[in-house]
């Protein structure tokens, strides 16, 4: 049995490690899989929600690599409405690849470090060094990890055809890591464009997301930010998606959800392992347009509907019990019941 503290913001264990990557990578993959089957996204929305989640996870387990023997550093995962990684621990892998041929430089000989562990572990007889195995861990790290895969603090997704069918012509999509929650989120606009190919804006439109939509804010403020800075576009639908929080052991806020689950595994009615998510959908529609300005220079902007809010919780069928006794008032304001997912099963 792993003994976590509840209120450790830090891995402090090769157990630790192990077990917090095992539930992340188990938990986004239940996620998708369910988000997918309930129709909660659309066809290419899920596609490109799988996307920006692979980055995730590759990134999880490049932390994992890194920090597993590293008796100096910790990894830090954020307690407060998040249950993920801090987002500093994103920027640490960036920093780190950015420099990985003068880190691999100062690291030994990976053929030197092999001679190493065979004499130890057959003529000494004995366990590997610690240090060794963080030497072996790091050679790995820097070789495998590739910093184009690592989820930085804004992703940016292409300029697609919107799906047959849609009133828009296009969709873009775009993923952030918000600093203050310490969540990823997920975005995505439709939209129509006033010229002959967007592929000559695309510039314009990437560094515009970049810098008026890369962190939480009210959608409406996004929208109308959006609108403004690119005249040559007409958003018509934005979709903004907030992945989680993770309410697990290694999260502790004042979330009603986290606390009922911490309380549970505290008073031991309820495995370590046991987790819900959260998975809240923003959406704002073009309801008409107005033109504003000077009679030579006129712009086209959108009148904005009401924000059409959706929460849902996705749990094992255990945990939705729980929840449904511990917190009625959340179950039953969800957009659909709650969503039944497996439950993590861990090595006792």
């Amino acid at each position: 049995m792993i003994v976590t503290p509840l209120d450790s913001a830090i891995l402090d264990s090769k157990e630790q490690y192990v077990f917090y990557h095992k539930m992340i990578d188990f938990t986004l993959k239940e996620l998708i899989y369910a988000v997918q089957e309930k129709q909660i996204l659309s066809q290419q929305e899920v596609l490109l929600f799988k996307q920006y989640s692979d980055l995730l996870l590759y990134s999880i387990e490049a932390m994992r690599v890194k920090y597993m023997y590293d008796d100096e550093e910790n990894m830090k995962v954020d307690l407060t409405d998040s249950g993920f990684p801090n987002y500093l621990e994103f920027r640490y892998l960036f920093n780190d690849l950015e420099l990985r041929e003068e880190y691999l430089g100062k690291l030994t000989n990976t053929d030197v470090l092999k001679e190493e562990f065979l004499d130890t572990l057959m003529r000494k007889k004995e366990p590997i060094p610690k240090r060794k195995l963080f030497q072996a861990a790091s050679i790995v790290y820097y070789t495998s990890a590739k910093k184009e895969y690592i989820f930085n603090r804004f992703v940016q997704g292409k300029i697609l055809p919107a799906p047959e069918g849609s009133e828009e012509e296009y969709l873009v999509s775009w993923s952030f890591y918000d600093v203050s929650h310490n969540r990823p989120y997920i975005c995505y606009m439709y939209f129509d464009y006033d010229g002959k190919n967007v592929q000559d804006y695309k510039d314009e439109i990437y560094s515009v997301l970049k810098n008026a939509a890369d962190r939480d804010m009210n959608l409406d403020t996004m929208a109308y930010a959006i609108d403004k800075r690119l005249p040559k576009v007409f958003p018509k639908r934005i979709r903004r998606v907030d992945l989680g929080p993770l309410h697990n052991v290694f999260a502790k806020d004042e979330n009603k959800v986290t606390h009922t689950i911490l309380q549970s595994i505290a008073n031991k009615e309820i495995p370590l392992e046991s987790y819900a998510i959260s998975f809240k959908i923003d959406e704002l529609k073009s309801g008409s347009e107005f033109k504003e300005g000077s009679f030579f220079s006129k712009q086209t902007f959108q009148r904005w509907d009401a924000i059409f809010r959706q929460r849902y919780v996705f749990a094992p069928h255990r945990i939705i019990q729980l929840l449904y006794n511990k917190t009625p008032e959340i179950m039953n304001k969800l957009a659909l019941a709650p969503i039944q997912i497996s439950e993590l099963k861990m090595d006792k």
